[in-house]
């Protein structure tokens, strides 16, 4: 390695590119007067996905009178990262009859998604 090398490392412009940005969001029927049950699943996605290095939980959006929101996770694969998180939330009381988006890429017109509704 040359000296400007050990002295500056690498040239970052030179690395590969990144996967494409795949998403799950999820949207769903809050109607709650207090946000900790939400802050609770979200504790326990953020952990799983870190867990099983699926991608990231980035966090929710909610409607001011908390009637519905959405949560918003991103990985390299939408499949994985769905399958990861399914269990958590199934169990959760707060995600009856979500709906959960698969974006398979960037958020660009033509790519691929498909809905996946949660049990009632």
């Amino acid at each position: 390695m040359g000296l400007f090398n050990k002295l500056f490392g690498k040239n970052k412009s030179y690395s590969k590119p990144q996967e494409p940005e795949h998403a799950v969001i999820v949207h769903f029927r809050y109607e709650m007067d207090s946000l900790d049950p939400l802050y609770q699943l979200e504790d326990a996605l953020e952990k799983h996905i870190n867990e099983e290095g699926v991608g990231e939980f980035d966090g929710h959006e909610i409607a001011v009178d908390l009637s519905d929101g959405f949560l918003y996770m991103y990985g390299t694969n939408a499949e994985t990262l769905f399958k990861a998180v399914k269990p958590i939330l199934e169990k959760s009381n707060l995600m009856k009859g979500a709906v959960a988006k698969l974006r398979f890429g960037p958020p660009e017109e033509g790519i691929r998604e498909i809905e996946i509704k949660l049990p009632e």
